[in-house]
């Protein structure tokens, strides 16, 4: 595709962009604790993106440069203490009121809801759709291998395989340990539902293969629904991995997939004040690299809708469809940020157009799904028609650089980032693209399963 001269520029300007070093730094006792991100070499000199903990529990973010010749530990501890003396962690997100609502992490598991406001963990099944990805998919199950999650179990989906390498990973080097299922049917919403057929548990947790899952990240997405019995979705913090590529620190500037680091519940019974769209603007509660539901309540709406998601002419959106169908049915959403996973995010300006493109059409597809699955929502939607034209325009609008100096990565969910003119074009012809993208994967699908007969 020819890109005009101003486009070339602008492209010339942001591969300019620097690395960021990705570290997490823990508060508790009296000096700070630093370590570098997942796979990330040890911090030295040059900017750094940090995430904050306390008590082990992720409480905030922060971007700052290390001079040369200074202690990384003592330079960030000092910045992060100042920033965030203020803020502490409790235990398990148990999904209570948003400024609480935390029991004592070494309680949670055992049985019932008793005085002292432990919960007994729900029995978790976590699933990873995967295509021909088997490096990375290994080292995402090695980290939900190492939950503190006391039960669970880890469900592979090869969509649409090629080769057999997925499958001869699994048998080779996590024997009993995962299960595989093979999905023949390609796109990523046909694997989830493959996952979610085959699952045992009652919370039934997704995730995707480019990520790490934190150590207590499914004890953490898990608890709230054992103190919610109305609960049916529940959503987690996600942040960079590697921030090493131009394209990897323009998206996290951009906000990435981080949501912030305040627990919300979303309840369609009392419909949040601040969110006029709700629940059409799904993408404010979470993505589907680390999401869950109540299996039962999935089940019962039928799984996501297998013409949305990556690997269909609909591009995305299927996480969204998710979402949007299961607060429809009168069940709360809860987000929390203390289930956290470290994403990969991709590393080249061509993944990123892509990326830019896939984020619109997702968009417009999975509301066309919503309405053609869910018909009786036609009138809520039209109703938010026109600030929901509002919204998309502000979700893909230019900024310039020079227009956007708060623009950096840990300014979640803001609209103050730089964003290149060309992905904005690209993300507004997804958008226009999507409902069509979303009937040619309808017919696709219907095709596939006529041939399967």
């Amino acid at each position: 595709m020819a890109r005009s001269a101003r486009a070339q520029e602008e492209i010339r300007r942001f591969l300019a962009i620097g690395p960021v070093q990705v570290a997490e730094l823990d508060l508790d006792g009296e000096e700070a604790v630093l370590r570098p991100g997942p796979g990330s070499p040890p911090v030295t000199p040059g900017e750094v993106f940090v995430l904050v903990r306390r008590r082990g529990r992720p409480v905030g973010t922060l971007l700052a440069r290390v001079p040369e010749g200074t202690d990384p530990r003592a330079v960030l501890g000092a910045r992060a203490r100042a920033e965030y003396a203020g803020v502490d962690a409790g235990g398990t997100d148990a999904g209570g009121a948003d400024a609480g609502g935390a029991v004592e992490p070494s309680r949670a598991g055992r049985a019932g809801v008793d005085a002292g406001g432990a919960v007994e963990l729900p029995y978790a099944s976590v699933v990873v759709a995967t295509r021909e990805r088997a490096g990375q998919l290994a080292r995402a199950l090695d980290s939900l291998l190492a939950q503190d999650h006391p039960r669970f179990e880890v469900v592979v989906v090869d969509n649409a395989p090629v080769t057999s390498e997925t499958r001869e990973l699994v048998e080779r080097k996590y024997a009993e340990r995962v299960r595989y299922v093979c999905e023949p049917v390609p796109g990523l919403a046909a694997a989830h539902n493959a996952g979610l057929a085959a699952v045992r548990g009652e919370v039934v947790a997704f995730t995707d293969d480019d990520v790490v899952a934190d150590p207590r990240w499914l004890t953490e997405l898990t608890a709230p629904f054992a103190a919610d019995a109305r609960l049916g979705c529940g959503t987690g913090l996600i942040l960079p991995a590697r921030l090493t590529t131009p394209a990897q620190v323009l998206l996290e500037s951009h906000g990435g997939f981080a949501k912030g680091f305040t627990p919300r519940t979303y309840d369609p019974a009392d419909p949040p004040g601040d969110e006029p769209l709700f629940p059409f603007t799904a993408g404010r509660f979470g993505s589907g690299a680390n999401m869950a539901f109540r299996t039962e309540v999935l089940r019962s709406v039928g799984g996501f809708d297998p013409a949305t998601g990556a690997g269909t002419a609909a591009r995305g959106g299927d996480d969204l469809y998710g979402f949007v169908r299961v607060l429809a049915e009168g069940h709360r959403l809860r987000y929390t940020p203390y289930a956290l996973v470290w994403h990969h995010h991709r590393e080249t300006w061509r993944d990123l157009e892509t990326q830019a493109y896939g984020y619109g059409a997702g968009l417009t597809a999975y509301l066309t799904a919503v309405l053609v699955n869910r018909p009786a929502l036609l009138p809520a939607f039209l109703a938010r028609l026109p600030r929901g034209l509002a919204h998309a325009r502000s979700l893909t609008a230019v900024r310039e650089t020079e227009e956007a100096a708060g623009g950096m990565p840990g300014d979640h969910d803001t609209r103050t980032h730089p964003w290149p003119r060309r992905l904005s074009r690209l993300q507004r012809r997804g958008m226009v693209y999507g409902p069509v993208g979303y009937l040619k994967a309808r017919r696709a699908l219907r095709a596939s399963v006529r041939e399967a007969r």
